[in-house]
């Protein structure tokens, strides 16, 4: 449980939109949770401006002062090193220090898993830490890991992403008893490279809900809780589809206008197909899944879109609120425990 007082940090210049948009999904977070204060790490004079300007007066949001940012463009490592006193840096030490339980960014993918990584650690057990994303599957969601934390994979880490998954998606999504699929070129059991095969067999011997290998076509059929690759083959999925859904919407955005122009009732519908539209796009949107949580680290970390809005900027701090409440990081720790005795 999360104890009282304890603060989620915030990299508040992390993120295209950074620092108004951060800012003001921090205040959506704070107003919605007021026991929960909220650490902005980053430029203090600009904070204070986006807050100020936001009207915000209440008591649950304070300032970290941060010297410098690490753009997307920065090599992680080497930005973590030229760049001390980063806000994501700052973010990440609050952790470390106890004064918060939990960061939340929207910038640097790379530089967050290495702040992490490097100030943080992992938990007890765990070998490497993995990037859960969800990602929508009309009617369901889908949680697949990893998408980028690691893209020299060993089975052993693939079978505690599955681990780690499962119980990301039992306690956060809901799902009673995830299903899980290995990703691979081929649903037969011999298919796939040396890391398929020795990861498939090893997932065999666990007690976890293992329903074989899947081929790429599957990951949105709905047939699977769980997709486990590696962090190449993952990154790669979620870009793919991040283009994907925003190439189909712009593409029924289009059909429907010239539909609708053509139709002598189409001001009529229009009311209509607008609310479907606005119903699609929210569910094909990843703001509406807040940010992927890195699991495995000793902390936690939720690493948002970088083009973030203040909606998806709520909605992460939500999830690492969640992730808070429950607890994830022990049931992580005990369940890899109890695999290991």
């Amino acid at each position: 449980m999360v104890a009282p007082g304890t603060a989620i940090a915030v990299d508040a210049m992390g993120g295209d939109h950074a620092p108004r948009e951060v800012v003001r999904g921090a205040i959506r977070a704070a107003g919605e949770q007021p026991g929960i204060p909220l650490i902005l790490a980053g430029d203090e004079v600009r904070i204070k401006a986006e807050l100020a300007e936001a009207g915000w007066n209440g008591s649950n949001i304070e300032i970290a002062p941060a010297k410098c940012v690490i753009e997307m463009s920065d090599s992680p490592v080497e930005g973590l090193r030229r760049k001390r006193g980063s806000s994501i840096e700052v973010a990440t030490r609050l952790v470390k220090e106890k004064r918060a339980f939990s960061v939340v960014s929207a910038g640097n993918t790379g530089a967050c898993v290495a702040a992490s990584t490097l100030f943080l650690g992992v938990l007890p057990q765990v070998k490497k830490a993995g990037i859960a994303v969800v990602l929508s599957t009309g009617d369901s969601k889908v949680v697949v890991i990893d998408v980028g934390a690691n893209v020299y994979s060993k089975p052993e880490h693939l079978i505690q992403y599955g681990i780690m998954a499962n119980l990301y998606a039992q306690s956060i999504l809901e799902v009673s008893e995830p299903k899980i699929g290995l990703l691979n070129v081929g649903e037969e059991d011999e298919k796939g490279n040396a890391l398929a095969k020795e990861t498939f067999a090893l997932f065999q011997k666990t007690k976890l809900n293992f329903i074989g290998n899947i081929e790429g076509n599957e990951v949105f059929g709905g047939r699977c809780d769980v997709v486990v690759c590696d962090g190449f083959i993952g990154n790669v999925v979620l870009k793919t589809a991040e283009g994907i859904c925003e190439k189909l919407v712009r593409l029924f955005h289009r059909a429907l206008h010239e539909a609708m122009a053509a139709l002598p009732n189409g001001v009529q519908l229009g009311g209509s197909i607008r609310t479907a539209m606005t119903s699609l796009e929210r569910n094909l949107d990843y703001a509406e899944y807040g940010g992927a949580p890195l699991l495995g680290v000793a902390g936690g970390t939720i690493i948002a879109h970088g083009r973030s809005d203040a909606r998806a900027i709520h909605n992460a701090i939500r999830v690492a609120r969640r992730m808070g409440e429950i607890d994830l990081n022990s049931r992580i720790t005990d369940e890899l425990c109890t695999l290991s005795t």
